[in-house]
């Protein structure tokens, strides 16, 4: 992914209401909801609820590990595929040895954002064998590569395109370092600053100043990188204002990621027009990846991001992933306007979705169709059909160079869960206009897999945790929650949008 900034060109490239021990959760005077099914997930509500960052708490959490260790252990289907893919990837390999670099270019003479990428995958690939199988060899490989990064990584240079290698790779390498944050011989603190000093200010500097050139001249997925690089920054470091920075531009920004910006129109059904969808599907489907793993790493903070604004990424995910599966969709002409004061400025109508790289086949689905219809028990046909046409997904390295490595991949290990069942006369999930009016389950109807997190709910969706304004949103559902061998009943009443 990169853009070229010469004109018209550019194109190429509340409160939780429950009777239980778990509610107070997430940002500031935010609450969080979820039943947590097992200990490990208890454990994650218990930090949120003592105030503090959920860890291991990005892509993954302690529960998503153990989870995926035990599938693969029994050769459960699809997990044992999912994970035969990483064994074989290259990247995955504990023989892997690092290649640090002082200075990292993306864009304009002495690129070199390459060598960096490589190796952040290979840190996130053997960082995930680890969890999976327990190997310290993996764990060892991921530890050394990491350190010799944040001992030697000094400045990330370039063009433009240096702020998408910041927001890429910086959210990238946070997760790796997220995986191994405690493990012997780590330096998280040098990894922290690294993170900050290098990845984190640009990513941050582009949402606030946009290169110096009209908000709108950067298209959505430029946005996004920015966000998912602050958002995992925040993470890393136990920083709560840099979450909410992150939180904040998604649902309020002035650029074309800021949700509204990024989805600007839903068309009678529920579909919602992806802004790059008009650009070309590349770019478009970078996008998808990017907003899902946004929602994941906030999802797992108990930020509800994929159910904000009435489901409206659901919407703007069944649009692509309809569109590139070779149906018609409808479409509103948009005006991109670019340029930058005082230097150049011009506009180009998109009045069609283009047909550019169409069936683009990103390993991005998984995440997105686990959380809706499996955690959440709503509908998402297209985005089904798509992760049922990648599956199993394969990550860094199994799609070609460049851009090959903008997602982490490897959902079918990492994101596949079971429907979750909910007791008879527990609250539908609504899915707003994306599906229909909700109506009475049956026995045993899926609602939430005991994640953490919510399942979805009427009106605009659950706002789990408030941005440092005061905001608390109120999350329904009915469960039941084990811990150490007792249960706790858990009631969670009627929930609406907060923000």
């Amino acid at each position: 992914m990169s853009q070229d900034n010469t004109g018209p060109m550019m194109n190429r490239r509340g409160i939780l209401r429950m009777t239980g021990a778990f509610a107070v959760v997430g940002l500031g005077t935010a609450t969080a909801g979820g039943a947590p099914a097992d200990a490990a997930e208890a454990l994650s509500s218990s930090a949120r609820a003592r105030g503090g960052l959920v860890h291991p708490g990005m892509l993954h959490t302690q529960a998503d590990f153990d989870r995926m260790a035990a599938k693969v252990k029994a050769g459960a289907a699809p997990y044992k595929a999912g994970y035969a893919v990483l064994a074989a990837n290259s990247h995955a390999q504990s023989t892997w040895k690092p290649n640090p670099l002082a200075r990292v270019v993306r864009g304009g003479d002495g690129t070199n954002v390459g060598t960096l990428y490589h190796d952040v995958h290979a840190a996130y690939q053997n960082a995930l064998r680890w969890k999976v199988t327990g190997d310290r060899a993996h764990a060892d490989a991921a530890r050394e590569i990491l350190n010799a990064w944040s001992a030697k990584l000094t400045a990330l240079d370039g063009n433009a395109d240096r702020f998408i290698a910041a927001g890429l790779h910086g959210y990238q390498f946070a997760n790796a370092a997220e995986i191994m944050r405690d493990y012997p011989g780590f330096d998280l603190a040098r990894f922290q600053k690294m993170l900050v000093d290098v990845f984190y200010r640009q990513s941050s500097d582009f949402l606030a100043h946009h290169n110096g050139a009209y908000v709108t001249n950067y298209w959505g997925s430029w946005d996004l990188l920015s966000i998912a690089c602050v958002l995992a920054t925040g993470i890393l470091c136990d920083d709560r204002a840099k979450v909410d920075e992150a939180v904040t531009y998604f649902k309020s920004g002035k650029g074309n990621g800021s949700v509204k910006n990024l989805i600007p129109h839903i068309h009678p059904g529920g579909l919602g027009q992806w802004v790059e969808v008009g650009r070309d599907q590349g770019h478009a489907t970078l996008g998808v990846g990017l907003a899902g793993a946004i929602a994941e790493m906030a999802w797992n903070q108990g930020i509800d991001l994929y159910g904000y604004d009435d489901n409206r990424l659901l919407k703007g995910f069944e649009y692509v992933a309809k569109w590139n599966l070779g149906h018609d969709v409808p479409y509103t002409a948009w005006m991109w306007n670019y340029g930058a004061p005082g230097v150049w400025s011009g506009s180009q109508n998109l009045t069609a979705p283009s047909a550019d790289s169409r069936g683009a086949r990103r390993p991005i689905w998984e995440s997105i169709y686990h959380h809706y219809v499996n955690r959440r028990g709503l509908d998402a046909p297209y985005v089904t059909e798509y992760a049922k046409m990648v599956r199993p997904e394969g990550g860094g390295g199994n799609y070609g160079e460049g851009g090959g490595f903008d997602q982490l991949g490897f959902g079918t290990l990492a994101f596949t869960r079971p429907k979750a069942i909910v007791p008879a006369g527990a609250p539908v999930p609504s899915q707003g206009t994306t599906a229909g009016t909700a109506t009475a389950p049956a026995a045993g109807r899926p609602a939430t897999d005991g994640s953490g997190g919510p399942r979805a709910q009427g009106g605009k969706g659950d706002d789990l945790a408030a941005t440092g304004t005061g905001e608390v949103a109120a999350v329904a559902a009915t469960g039941v929650l084990a811990i150490a061998g007792g249960i706790i009943a858990l009631r969670r009443r009627g929930a609406r949008d907060s923000g």
